[in-house]
């Protein structure tokens, strides 16, 4: 496994006047070593960089650097002071250089190399709102267990892959980008059907996200039950009462059939304990979470003071194989609301979840795998390295812990695979990717599969890439939240998910300044949805709008993801060395 596979052919290094790029099967060029200042060139960098005409290979420039797109042109901001609060264009966020690990010299902008530009999507929960599995009846004691923008995540995923390919490049160099990673929590149950919507999503089709009964919804929203929005219904809910809208044809809407673009860029995969365990949080055991999953009984709320007991059960990880949760579902069985039975509600094993993505008609624009292989598969692991460009690697890990809790940490076997990868590729920067932040894997619960094994934790981690300085930047989701953290050697880079608001993806470009530093530039970007919503405007598009400002307004909601304006669009010094 620590064998490195390409992503795209490598390129020679550019100066100001000409490069020569290698293309990836979308035609985005996946090695670089462009070089920017005045003089520099522009081009369309969605378009292929190398082209032939009259028989001989016509070169083109990287593109101007562009804020367009971007959250450094205009970030949707909300109108009024209480009460259901409407979406509207507001001011951009402004870029900070942070200068915690070493100082920017002047000049910089005049000299640097583009080393590698990428996107980050994480935390996208593509779901499905009728799985009798979800863990909704909890609202009755957490307003924040349920959404009400659920139902859209397709519509606002389409609308967020629209965005990325509309990016010219790289918003501060033009750097063409190379390719997508998301950072798991791709699906929100462990449903077979969330992982085929994901990979629909990201690789371009159809997606009708309606299951059970295809011809009428069957969830909490047409429950009667007041602690959930109901769009299409006079009932005056908990949410309406706060000012949420009455939209008739809201769910028939929601579980049309949705065409997602696909991304244009090749794409890599990560694992997040969403797509591992029941909810998020639970080993429950593969039959009895089917059996329900499958089945025909829906739990839609309890008492509120079941849900506070189970809520903060799940908070110390003191049930992560579901036996609380297990005896709480016998407790209410007579309670349950009856719908109709799917299979395709059934619940992934990680080996399912590889042969999903190694499959053939998964490939999308690449690779095939995205970034998992036969040894993957083999040897039933779920991390991996990949060459991004001519001297840059990127490694995947698997965070999640098999054995419960929605914290995560390392076992000693990928623990010591990870440290001979970094030895064997001491000439290479590198780039670390994962679901959880540091701090969030600190959960010792043994893998059910692996007993004997120790779990590692985040301290250690940070550790071992400090001892390897050519460990630019660990790269992560899990919280929700924009946070950025300097780690003496190397930065910590936590992006916002693309469920809750503020909805963000983040683009990457890693540059040598040629003056003893390395940049690191962070942009953030928001789908591709209009800022104001139209409540007739029951369209793809309009849906996607929703979707984003239904979540701002969400009961429960932190308005602090967003995070500080130093970990949102940012330049990050790092010593070269």
């Amino acid at each position: 496994m620590s064998r490195i596979r390409s992503a795209a052919a490598a390129v020679a290094h550019l100066d100001r006047r000409t490069f020569l790029a290698a293309t990836a099967a979308t035609g985005a060029t996946a090695g670089l070593g462009l070089a920017f200042g005045p003089g520099s060139g522009s081009a369309d960098a969605t378009q292929p960089a190398t082209a032939r005409a009259a028989g001989r290979r016509v070169v083109q420039a990287p593109a101007a650097p562009s804020t367009a797109g971007t959250t450094l042109e205009s970030f949707s901001a909300a109108q009024g002071a209480t009460g259901y609060r409407r979406l509207a264009g507001g001011p951009a966020w402004t870029r900070e250089v942070r200068t915690e690990i070493t100082g920017a010299k002047g000049g910089r902008e005049d000299r640097r190399t583009a080393l590698v530009s990428f996107v980050q999507l994480t935390d996208l929960h593509l779901t499905d709102v009728q799985h009798p599995m979800r863990y909704e009846f909890l609202r009755s004691g957490r307003a924040g267990a349920w959404r009400p923008h659920e139902a859209l995540t397709i519509a606002g995923v389409a609308s967020l892959i629209e965005r990325i390919n509309g990016l010219r490049g790289g918003p501060a160099t033009g750097a063409p980008l190379s390719f997508v990673m998301t950072t798991g929590d791709n699906t929100d149950n462990n449903a077979k059907i969330e992982l085929d919507w994901f990979l629909a999503a990201m690789n371009g089709g159809r997606i009708t996200p309606n299951t059970g009964d295809p011809r009428h919804y069957e969830g909490v929203q047409n429950s009667g039950l007041k602690e959930f929005w109901h769009p299409e219904d006079a009932l005056r809910d908990a949410d309406k009462k706060l000012g949420f809208p009455r939209i008739d044809g809201f769910l028939e809407a929601a579980l049309r059939t949705v065409n997602s673009p696909g991304l244009r860029l090749p794409w890599y995969s990560t694992i997040g304990n969403h797509d591992d365990l029941a909810g998020g949080v639970y080993s429950l055991g593969h039959n009895f979470y089917a059996d329900f999953a499958t089945g025909k009984r829906k739990l839609e709320i309890i008492p509120a003071d079941d849900a506070e007991r189970l809520f903060k059960g799940t908070r110390v990880g003191d049930d992560p194989k579901g036996v609380q949760m297990k005896a709480l579902l016998d407790a209410h069985a007579k309670d349950m609301r009856t719908v109709t039975p799917d299979e395709r509600r059934a619940p992934f094993t990680q080996t399912e979840y590889l042969a999903a993505h190694l499959d053939p008609a998964a490939t999308g624009p690449g690779p095939v795998g995205h970034g998992y292989t036969k040894d993957n598969l083999e040897q039933g692991t779920l991390y991996y390295s990949f060459r991004v460009s001519q001297n840059v690697i990127g490694i995947s890990l698997d965070t999640t812990d098999p054995g419960g809790h929605y914290t995560g940490s390392l076992g000693t076997a990928q623990l010591r695979w990870l440290e001979r990868t970094l030895k064997t590729h001491k000439d290479d920067y590198v780039i670390v990717f994962s679901h959880h932040y540091s701090r969030s894997l600190d959960n010792m619960n043994r893998d059910p599969g692996r007993p004997g094994e120790a779990r590692h934790g985040g301290d250690e981690v940070v550790a071992l890439f400090q001892r390897h300085p050519k460990v630019l930047a660990w790269i992560n989701g899990h919280s929700h939240k924009n946070e950025i953290t300097p780690r003496g050697t190397f930065w910590e880079i936590t992006t916002a998910s693309h469920v809750d608001f503020p909805q963000l993806a983040r683009v990457f470009e890693v540059v040598d300044n040629h003056d003893g530093t390395i940049s690191l530039f962070t942009t953030l970007i928001e789908s591709a949805a209009p800022h104001r919503t139209d409540f007739s405007d029951l369209s793809q598009t309009g849906l996607a709008a929703l979707y984003r400002e239904l979540s701002f307004n969400a009961p429960g909601a932190s308005q602090k993801l967003a995070g500080d304006a130093t970990d949102r669009n940012t330049e990050l010094l790092l010593r070269k060395p």
